[in-house]
């Protein structure tokens, strides 16, 4: 998969996690789709260092896009927890 498709697999894994975790978020809807790619890329590499899954070279591999939306809602979590809700 090419560098386009992970920013593209990133921002759909984003809007996901926003879904399953919603809530305001400090940065807004531009740092929340950053963070989606942010995710992307951190669950891709996650799974095949500590999981020893290879990512797969096809857009529609389920565990692709397990590790897209996983990685996004950890950094989503991180994010909040570390920078709280400060649109108050």
């Amino acid at each position: 998969m090419g560098i386009v498709a992970w920013i593209v697999l990133g921002l759909v894994a984003g809007a996901i996690a926003k879904i399953l975790l919603p809530g305001r978020d400090p940065g807004g809807l531009i740092v929340t789709t950053l963070i989606g790619i942010a995710g992307a890329f951190v669950g891709g590499w996650l799974s095949a260092k500590l999981l020893h899954r290879t990512i797969g070279n096809h857009f529609f591999d389920l565990a692709t896009w397990g590790a897209a939306i996983a990685g996004s809602l950890v950094l989503l979590v991180a994010y909040r927890i570390l920078f709280g809700n400060s649109r108050d």
